[in-house]
């Protein structure tokens, strides 16, 4: 759907330009492999059963040879045979196949336990570093995108670490150890096995080079499609009240025939390898057959590393199930660099999150819990009600300001964009308990000041200043612990509703989330529900009303008790009724506290102290309700309804 405006951060669908080329990341491969350093002990234990199971494979090849012309072809020359012989050397065969079938179990079960401890680990990284970036980078990629990399990139990490690298360093075993072995029946025989691997090689090494642009382009499009996904699902009630459903299903196929066509392109070329290297191996096969046949009946001399004999038909067995032996480990080897081509592209995904530049803070201004005694602050190390701003001196001294919620914007410029601004020569200033409100047509920068409040994005000149202190200087966990946000678009999360309400404190008591709920008015519904407090809800599904999910907002706002709060247009989704039940809460919420109002409903900022009137960036009015009125400005026109706040 072209006329559709992109998901943030989603790139359109386009086919490459660049030549197709193996990008294996030897960065990525190291950090990789280091996080089995702590492992090196199982990896140890690994390497031994690899290397037992290698030797399994290669000792029973070699053990035919000893079968067939030790035990058979004596046998059927006697006339009565005794198979006692046989059955012993046939019992030995078997304990030799099972020691390497119990090796090659215990090193794979071994590496499953390292593969999902070496996963929990880099998720838990992985999620403890988006914590840390800035808003700006979900700004600029979609949720599907990121959660991509926790799913599908994460499982190709399961799949190299459990399957391709336990079954790389196997095959080069088995292939080391089955050449010995070779070279131990024929050396001629083994030159034509190895010269028939060098052609495949070739063929091996021009797929790799398609296959492996064509895996890094699969993840990438598997993320833009699922942003895609989860975009649509979010806007399914906006797609179906404008009668989208055809045009996103349009769009919807071309992504997802992006997708389809990285993936097809990488697996064609990835399942080459396996039907060429197999229609080798029977020609091989034959070639070796034929071969030893003629050297047997021609009774030519047959050099090895343990001298020159004669070939016998237990020989030529036996070489030919070590060629066959020799051949497949090879062809596991081309596809585990698929594998591990694939790993490590969604490997540089991740590290990729994981390497974002995390969210700047240079304050050393810290918040903190104080006690007033003869006019002097002194830090408190329980709550008090009374909250400072702390500040360690070069000398060593330590300073305390009282916080009042006295914020000065001067001069401010911001820009989402260095090239468009959104916010210009912004000056205002609120002192404590003053209700500052902020109107004004979409996207005429109202919320953006509320943004910058809370450092969610760093303004471009000017200053802002809290209480005197530049908001730079302080630690912005600190100056967000004495902000308390109520936004339009509410966000509970799975788990009880008194949970929901402690995410605001995660100290507070059942007591406090109780008096906060009262406080917001959301009491009584909460005790007309189920189980109460205890009531679980699945995070944004529609178990509670917009009113209500709205009351639990201002509920867990208030139990933080912050100095100052932000009410982002928290009322536009609630009911006149509703509004009207809250209203009182809020107030007592608002009492004392500086508070910063956006609203759409004029109503509920009538009895601020000073009002703003916004216009692309720029404040063009200000006073009290009662004064702008009297202007006759852009707020009586909004006021009165003759102008849109959507214009």
């Amino acid at each position: 759907m072209h006329n559709m405006k992109p998901a943030h951060g989603a790139k359109p669908a386009t086919k490459p330009t660049a030549k197709p080329e193996m990008k294996l990341s030897m960065p990525a491969v190291k950090r990789l492999l280091s996080y089995q350093k702590q492992y090196r002990g199982i990896l140890a234990v690994v390497t031994v059963c690899i290397l037992l199971s290698a030797g399994a494979t290669a000792a029973a090849s070699l053990f035919l040879q000893v079968l067939i012309d030790q035990y058979i072809l004596p046998l059927l020359a006697q006339s009565t045979p005794v198979f006692t012989g046989l059955l012993r050397a046939l019992i030995v065969m078997a304990a030799v196949y099972g020691a390497g079938v119990l090796c090659s179990w215990i090193y794979s079960r071994l590496m499953i336990n390292v593969a999902q401890r070496t996963l929990k680990r880099i998720r838990d990284e992985m999620f403890a570093k988006m914590q840390r970036l800035p808003i700006r980078y979900f700004d600029t990629h979609t949720h599907g995108d990121i959660m991509s990399r926790y799913t599908n990139d994460t499982d190709t990490l399961r799949q190299m670490i459990t399957q391709s690298m336990p079954q790389f360093v196997s095959s080069v075993c088995t292939i080391i150890a089955v050449f010995f072995a070779m070279l131990y029946q024929s050396v001629y025989l083994t030159v034509i096995v190895v010269a028939s691997i060098f052609s495949i090689l070739k063929v091996i090494k021009f797929v790799a080079k398609k296959s492996g642009f064509y895996f890094v382009r699969q993840q990438d499009t598997l993320g833009q499609l699922n942003g895609y996904v989860e975009e649509m699902i979010n806007g399914q009630k906006v797609i179906k009240v404008f009668c989208r459903e055809e045009a996103v299903k349009a769009e919807f196929k071309e992504k997802n025939a992006a997708w389809q066509e990285s993936a097809a392109k990488a697996n064609a070329y990835a399942n080459i390898i396996m039907p060429f290297m197999n229609a080798l191996g029977y020609f091989q096969y034959v070639i070796v057959a034929l071969v030893g046949a003629w050297f047997a009946i021609a009774k030519i001399p047959n050099p090895t590393i343990a001298g020159i004999n004669t070939l016998t038909l237990g020989t030529i067995a036996s070489f030919l199930t070590l060629s066959r032996s020799f051949t497949n480990p090879i062809s596991q080897l081309s596809n585990q660099l698929n594998s591990v081509i694939n790993a490590v592209a969604g490997a540089s995904r991740i590290f990729a999150l994981m390497d974002e530049a995390p969210e700047e803070d240079a304050g050393t201004v810290t918040l903190v819990n104080a006690r007033e005694e003869a006019g002097t602050l002194s830090e408190a190390a329980e709550h008090t009600g009374i909250w400072a701003w702390k500040e360690i001196r070069e000398d060593g001294a330590v300073s305390l300001t009282r916080l009042t919620g006295k914020v000065i914007f001067e001069h401010v410029d911001f820009g989402y964009s260095p090239e468009k601004k959104v916010l210009k020569d912004i000056n205002l200033f609120a002192e404590r308990g003053q209700k500052v409100a902020f109107v004004g047509a979409t996207g005429a920068g109202k919320t953006t000041i509320t943004n910058l409040i809370n450092r969610f994005y760093d303004i471009n000149s000017g200053t802002i200043t809290y209480d005197g202190i530049p908001i730079t200087r302080i630690k912005k966990e600190d100056l967000r612990r004495s902000l308390g946000i109520v936004l339009q678009e509410v966000n509970l999360f799975t788990g009880t509703i008194m949970e929901n309400i402690r995410f605001g404190n995660l100290d507070a008591t059942d007591e406090q989330c109780i008096a906060a709920a009262k406080l917001a008015n959301a009491h009584n519904f909460i005790t007309m529900l189920p189980h109460g407090y205890d009531t679980v809800i699945e995070g944004n599904k529609n178990s509670l009303s917009q009113g209500q999910r709205q009351l639990l907002s201002i509920a867990r706002a208030a139990v933080s008790d912050p100095p100052v709060m932000i009410l982002d247009e928290a009322t536009s989704s609630i009911d006149t009724r509703t509004e009207a039940l809250i209203q009182k809460g809020m107030d007592r919420l608002m009492e004392g506290r500086t508070v910063f109002v956006i609203a759409h409903r004029l109503s509920t900022i009538m009895n601020s102290d000073v009002i703003m009137v916004l216009d692309h960036g720029e404040i063009i009015e200000r006073g009290t309700h009662e004064s702008l009125v009297a202007k006759k400005g852009r707020y009586y026109q909004l006021y009165t309804g003759a102008l849109d706040f959507n214009k």
